[in-house]
C-alpha cells in the first residue's frame, strides 16, 4: 500500500494540475490508499482506498482484510486521517459488482446489489468508531468451479448515484475490494464418479489406480489432475474423501497403489510412472471418457507418510533428469502437499527445490510423531529445504491415520485427539484453497491460508476444544526485502542484511534451528530445545528469546538505503513457543507481544500481534520424548500490514524508518514468555 504522503500529494496534483498530465501507475496490482489519476474513461481524481474490513478490539481498530466467509459479516470503515480530503459527513455507501478499471464507465450508475444503498456517518476520529455493517451474510460466494464472487465498495461523495470524479471506491484495480468465499469444505456443484482402473507401465502387481471426476465431465473442458500417492501400509483406496471433493469441483483425481516397503525411491518411482501412464492411458480408461478432459499442464502431487516424502523424491528425480517422463515435464507439476513426510532421504534426494510446497503435520502423529530421537520423523525438514513459495498446516490432535479414510487406528498419542471427520473437514478447507491457488493463483483465497484460525472461520466454524490449527505462509516468489533470516552475518548482533541487532532481554541466542539431543526434556543450556526444522549439515537457522520482566525487547536496525518501507504491503515473520520452558508452561497460552516501527525523527508507531486475533500458539500439550510435557516446536506466520501504523493519523515516517522492534513484558502482552523467531521481513503479497 502506498501512504496517505502520497494520496495527498496526488490529490493536489490531481487538482491543480501541477502533474502536467495523468500518469498511470506501473504494475497489474496498482496501490491503494492513492488517488489514481487515469488518461482514459474519464478518470482524473477518482479515489481508492481500503474500505472493507472487520473491527479489532485495539490498535489499529479495524482491519482491511480482503476475503469474507460467506453467511458470516462484512463490515467498512474510512480513516479520515488518510482520507484527509473527505470530510466528516454522511454518505450513501454501495456494495456493486466487481468490475476492473477499464470495465468502469464514465458516470456510469451504481447498482447495489444488496438492493439499495446504504446511509452510513463516517465522523468518527478512528478507524474504528467509523466502523459500520454493511452486510449480515447475505452476500452469494456461489461462482461456479471457482471459490469466490468479487464486490466493490463505492461511498458516493457528491450523491449522484453515479461513480463520479472525487468518489471513493475500494476495488476498481486489478482486484475487487472484497471477496465472499464459499466454505472451501462443502461439496462443489458437480455430481462426481469414483471407479477402480488399472494401467500399464508400471511395476507389477501396483498396476491400479482409483479414480474420480465430474459425473458431467464429457461436457467440460480441460481440467487439472491431483494424483495421490499413499503411505507404507496404506491403501491407494482410503482417499475418498479428497477424491470426491476434488472431483465435485471440477478436478480429475487418481490415487495409485504406491509401492512403499522397500522404500522412498521405489514410492518416488511409482509416483512417476503411474502419472505417466494414466496421462498415456486417457482413450481407454474407463471407456476413454477422460480423453480430451485432463489439462496435462496442470498436476498437483499429494503424498502421505512415505508417499509424502515419495512425491518430493520423484520431484527432485524429474529436476535432476533422472526420469524423463512420456506424457508430461517439470513444468507440468504446479505444487506438491506432503501430508505427515518421513524424511529417509537428504536434502539432495529430498527436495522440492522451487516448486510451491505445502506440509501437513499432525502434533498426535504416532509414526512420523516427530520426536527428536530421531530427523526421520521430522516432517518440518521438507518444508526448509523448499526454495519456492511454501505453506505448512500444524493440527493439534490429529493423528497419522486421521487423514486417511481407510478405518482402524487413527495412530495417535497424546491428549484431546481430533477424528476423522473432524481432520477430514480441515483438510478439505486448506487443501481445495491451495490447488487454486497451484492452479489459478486465486488472490481471492489467500487470506484463508495464512490468517489465523482463531478469527477467520467460515459460518459454520471448524470448531471444537481439541481443534488447534496452525498456518505458516511465505511466499518466495513474490518482491520480499529481508531484515534478518538469520542466515547470513552470523553474529547475533548483526542482522542477515547486515543491521545491526540489540538486545535488552533476560536471554537471546541465534543458531541451527534443531534440538541437540534425543529428547524434549527441558535444559537450561538447549536454548534450541524442541526444534526440528534442521539436522547436521542443514544449518536452517533462527533466534529463541525469553523474557519475565517489563519492557524487555530486540530490536532490528534497517540500514541507510532499505529505510523506506512505505510500499511494502506486510511487515512478516514466523514465531514459535518454546517447548517446555519454565516461561512456556507457566502460562499456557496464545503469546502476545508488540511489534513497534521507529523512524529516524524518534517517533514511534506499535501494533500488539493479538490485535488480529490470537497470538502464538502454546506447544501441544503431549508427553513422551523425555520429561516433562509439550510437543516439538512450530513456526506460525505473522503478517502486519505496514501501512496499519499509520492508522488515525499516528505519527509515524514510513518512509524513513530506521528500527523494527519486538516489545515484550506485562505491559505489552504476555508478561513472560520464550519463544522462537525466524524470517522477519517485508513482503508484496
Amino acid at each position: 500500500m502506498t501512504t496517505p504522503r502520497i494520496a495527498a500529494a496526488a490529490f493536489f496534483c490531481a487538482i491543480f494540475g501541477s502533474l502536467g498530465s495523468a500518469q498511470i501507475l506501473s504494475g497489474t496490482h496498482l496501490p491503494e490508499d492513492t488517488f489514481r489519476p487515469t488518461p482514459y474513461k474519464g478518470f482524473h481524481n477518482l479515489i481508492t482506498t481500503d474500505i472493507a474490513g472487520r473491527p479489532l478490539p485495539q490498535f489499529p481498530g479495524f482491519s482491511f482484510v480482503q476475503s469474507f466467509y460467506e453467511g458470516t459479516d462484512v463490515n467498512a470503515s474510512v480513516d479520515l486521517a488518510r482520507l484527509n480530503h473527505l470530510t466528516p459527513g454522511t454518505y450513501e455507501l454501495f456494495v456493486v459488482a466487481d468490475q476492473t478499471a477499464t470495465e468502469w464507465a464514465p458516470n456510469e450508475e451504481l447498482i447495489d446489489v444488496r438492493g439499495s444503498s446504504q446511509t452510513v456517518s463516517f465522523t468518527g476520529a478512528t478507524v474504528a468508531s467509523n466502523a459500520v455493517t454493511i452486510d449480515t451474510g447475505t452476500l452469494s460466494a456461489d461462482a461456479g468451479l471457482r471459490l469466490a464472487i468479487g464486490y466493490d465498495v463505492v461511498i458516493d461523495v457528491d450523491g449522484d448515484g453515479r461513480l463520479t470524479n472525487g468518489d471513493v471506491i475500494d476495488g476498481y484495480g486489478a482486484e475487487p475490494g472484497f471477496y465472499v468465499v464459499r466454505d472451501p469444505s462443502s461439496d462443489g456443484p458437480l455430481g462426481t464418479i469414483e471407479t477402480n482402473v488399472t494401467v500399464t507401465g508400471v511395476k507389477a502387481g501396483f498396476e491400479g489406480e482409483n479414480l474420480f471426476y465430474p459425473d458431467n465431465i464429457s461436457s467440460l473442458g480441460k481440467l487439472p489432475l491431483i494424483v495421490i500417492s499413499h503411505g507404507n501400509g496404506h491403501n491407494f483406496n482410503w482417499y475418498d474423501h479428497l477424491g470426491h471433493h476434488f472431483a465435485s469441483w471440477g478436478f480429475v483425481v487418481m490415487s495409485h497403489r504406491n509401492d512403499t516397503v522397500p522404500g522412498i525411491q521405489t514410492a518416488s518411482q511409482t509416483t512417476l510412472t503411474h502419472t505417466d501412464a494414466f496421462l498415456g492411458s486417457l482413450g481407454t480408461l474407463d471407456g476413454g471418457i477422460l480423453d480430451g478432459h485432463v489439462d496435462v499442464s496442470q498436476i498437483m502431487w499429494i503424498g502421505h507418510s512415505r508417499g509424502a516424502e515419495g512425491i518430493v523424491r520423484a520431484y527432485d528425480k524429474l529436476f535432476d533428469g533422472f526420469y524423463v517422463p512420456t506424457n508430461y515435464d517439470i513444468d507440468d507439476i504446479k505444487g506438491l502437499s506432503s501430508i505427515a513426510p518421513t524424511i529417509f532421504l537428504s536434502k539432495d534426494d529430498t527436495n522440492p527445490h522451487g516448486v510451491p510446497f505445502h506440509l501437513w503435520t499432525g502434533a498426535s502423529d504416532n509414526d512420523v510423531s516427530g520426536c527428536a530421537s530421531s530427523s526421520i520423523v521430522y516432517t518440518f525438514l521438507t518444508h526448509e529445504r523448499a526454495l519456492g513459495d511454501r505453506y505448512s498446516t500444524y493440527l493439534h490432535g490429529a493423528g497419522h491415520g486421521a487423514f486417511h479414510n481407510g478405518g482402524g487406528s487413527l495412530v495417535a498419542a497424546g491428549p484431546c485427539q481430533i477424528n476423522r471427520t473432524e481432520t477430514h473437514r480441515i483438510m478439505k478447507t486448506y487443501l481445495l484453497p491451495l490447488a487454486h491457488t497451484y492452479f489459478y493463483g486465486a488472490p481471492e483465497v489467500q487470506e484463508l491460508l495464512w490468517r489465523q484460525d482463531e478469527e477467520f472461520q467460515p459460518a459454520v466454524p471448524i470448531a471444537g476444544p481439541c481443534i488447534v490449527i496452525n498456518k505458516t505462509y511465505q511466499r518466495r516468489t513474490v518482491a520480499r526485502q529481508a531484515i534478518d533470516n538469520f542466515q547470513f552475518f552470523r553474529d547475533i548482533i548483526t542482522s542477515s542484511h547486515g543491521g545491526a541487532v540489540s538486545f535488552s532481554i533476560d536471554s537471546a541466542t541465534e543458531g541451527v534451528l534443531d534440538d541437540p539431543d534425543t529428547n524434549f526434556t527441558f535444559s537450561a543450556v538447549e536454548p534450541m530445545n524442541g526444534m526440528t526444522y534442521s539436522i547436521t549439515g542443514e544449518s536452517w537457522r533462527g533466534l529463541t528469546v525469553d523474557w519475565s520482566a517489563n519492557d524487555q525487547n530486540v530490536e532490528w536496525e534497517i540500514r541507510t538505503g532499505k529505510r523506506d518501507i512505505s510500499n511494502w504491503e506486510y511487515l512478516t515473520f514466523r514465531a514459535t513457543q518454546i517447548t517446555r520452558h519454565p516461561n512456556t508452561t507457566a502460562v499456557l497460552g496464545d503469546l502476545t507481544f508488540e511489534v513497534e516501527l521507529r523512524d529516524e525523527l524518534g517517533n514511534k508507531s506499535s501494533i500488539n500481534i493479538g490485535a488480529y486475533g490470537g497470538g502464538i500458539e502454546e506447544p501441544y500439550q503431549r508427553t513422551g520424548c523425555g520429561t516433562g510435557t509439550g510437543w516439538s516446536n512450530f513456526f506460525e506466520t505473522i503478517r502486519i500490514p505496514v501501512a496499519d501504523f499509520e492508522t488515525d493519523g499516528a505519527v509515524i515516517d514510513l518512509s524513513r524508518i530506521e528500527a523494527v522492534r519486538f516489545v515484550f513484558g506485562p505491559a505489552f502482552g504476555s508478561a513472560v514468555g520464550r519463544m522462537g523467531i525466524d524470517d522477519l521481513e517485508l513482503t508484496n503479497g
